[in-house]
């Protein structure tokens, strides 16, 4: 199951788990996540059946895993990639906005991990990963709201996986830096917003990318895939950078 599915990082997430045979139950607040099942059809794919969810809601998502769980069976991998992006310097952030981000960045992961968790413990396995943000551990600008949320989601998600470790689940984080998505792209303005992010920028306090390229959403999505894969079946509680080096290893 994938929150956030028609977004940049979400989409790629979905593909990757439908490519490597894992049928996948689609979530987000877009209509057009009821039409995904069509735009992922092809040969030697899994299916992906979209379900119109907001993860700010509670009983909306408790109603939505139970019927994914009753019409495409048991979660076994659940991945948190929902989420919002409202930039503003603090002094003049309205609170409707901090709220707003809140309720989908870090209440959302709390409502969907939860949901699936209470299932995921009787069977006594089962996978969890948040894909929250190298600004979780690392001060932005303009960016004190989103930044706060992605921290909480980080660090619930890591709590949880100290809760659930005795009952064989994992639960993981994965945080990128900047990948080309239409939220990054919201950021940049003009042409050479890809370039500005590789160089960084002093005034802001902001590294640049070791690397020298912006992620792909792709790049995230193998990363999730690796921590949903019996290959990473020791591995819990841990924060996977997917940033180029941006947090130079912090």
């Amino acid at each position: 199951m994938v929150t956030g599915a028609c977004g940049g990082i979400g989409a790629a997430v979905v593909r990757a788990l439908a490519d490597h045979g894992v049928p996948v139950a689609a979530l987000d607040v877009d209509g057009g996540v009821e039409r995904l099942g069509e735009r992922f059809a092809a040969p030697g794919r899994a299916q992906v059946r979209g379900h119109l969810v907001d993860v700010a809601d509670p009983a909306a998502v408790e109603e939505a895993v139970a019927r994914v769980e009753e019409e495409q069976g048991p979660v076994a991998v659940a991945v948190n990639v929902a989420g919002t992006l409202r930039p503003g310097p603090v002094l003049d952030y309205a609170a409707a906005d901090w709220a707003a981000v809140f309720a989908v960045n870090s209440a959302g992961v709390f409502h969907v991990s939860r949901a699936v968790a209470r299932r995921m413990v009787p069977r006594r396995t089962g996978t969890i990963i948040t894909v929250s943000s190298n600004a979780a551990d690392v001060a932005r600008t303009g960016m004190a709201a989103y930044a706060a949320s992605k921290a909480a989601a980080t660090h619930f998600t890591r709590c949880l996986g100290l809760e659930l470790a005795r009952f064989g689940i994992r639960c993981n984080v994965v945080s990128p830096g900047s990948t080309d998505t239409p939220m990054q792209r919201e950021l940049w303005r003009g042409g050479a917003g890809a370039a500005r992010a590789v160089a960084g920028s002093p005034s802001d306090f902001r590294a640049g990318i070791p690397l020298g390229r912006v992620a792909d959403p792709d790049d995230v999505a193998a990363a999730v895939l690796f921590l949903a894969s019996p290959g990473a079946r020791h591995i819990t509680m841990h924060d996977l950078r997917v940033d180029g080096g941006a947090t130079l290893g912090s």
